[in-house]
């Protein structure tokens, strides 16, 4: 199971939340007044720029107030407990977000890892019947295969593949150089030559619309 990443909020934002949950803890009172901003950066080891922040966050929310020449006050605690709820509401839409990007991504790479491996194949296999175009496939007919107990003439196999025959196994017997009155029977294994594409279209001569598996096809 994928393990959920969390979303890192910025760092003022961080002590904006620490804040309000100290004051939903009743550890800091409505009304009381927070240290200042120099205490606030050093208690959170951050600048006084980033604790000026972190306040203006929560004078913006309505959970603190700043009088002027006084400091800041905790002004409502309810806001405090609204601001909780909202942030991780967000931070929990966030996390999804991020799990759906990773998702996508991971899906993507290996969409372009089995893309690649495609390509390799295919051209593996135009190279090794580029350096061996006679090297034959094998067909085996099943009793499902179409035009069985047919002639190799009136098969018109070249016309239709593009696959010129060089051998029919039949009984154990292999005929080689077939003629044109040869007949292909069930159990038979047709053996041709052609390129890259023979295959395919041999499989779709005898058996149109069929996903053969790898005993079928050498």
């Amino acid at each position: 199971m994928r393990e959920k990443k969390k979303v890192v909020a910025s760092r003022y934002q961080q002590i904006a939340v620490d804040l309000a949950e100290r004051i939903v803890e009743n550890r800091y009172q409505v009304g009381e007044k927070v240290h200042a901003r120099s205490t606030l950066a050093s208690a959170y080891n951050v600048s006084p720029e980033t604790a000026r922040k972190a306040i203006n966050v929560l004078v913006d929310l309505g959970i603190m107030e700043v009088r002027h020449g006084s400091g800041a006050y905790i002004a409502s605690k309810e806001n405090a407990k609204t601001f909780l709820e909202q942030y991780k509401d967000v931070q929990s839409i966030q996390e999804v977000k991020v799990e759906i990007m990773e998702s996508v991504k991971q899906q993507k790479d290996e969409l372009d890892h089995f893309s690649r491996l495609l390509d390799q194949l295919v051209a593996q296999t135009k190279r090794t019947h580029t350096m061996n175009p006679f090297l034959p496939f094998e067909l085996v007919l099943t009793g499902e295969a179409l035009h069985l107990e047919s002639s190799i003439s009136e098969l018109n196999l070249w016309q239709e593949t593009n696959a010129t025959v060089v051998a029919i196994l039949h009984h154990e017997e292999l005929l080689l150089s077939p003629g044109p009155y040869a007949k292909v029977s069930e159990g038979d294994t047709i053996y041709f030559v052609g390129n890259e594409y023979a295959l395919q279209r041999m499989q779709n001569f005898f058996y149109p619309g069929v996903s053969l598996d790898t005993d079928s096809i050498l």
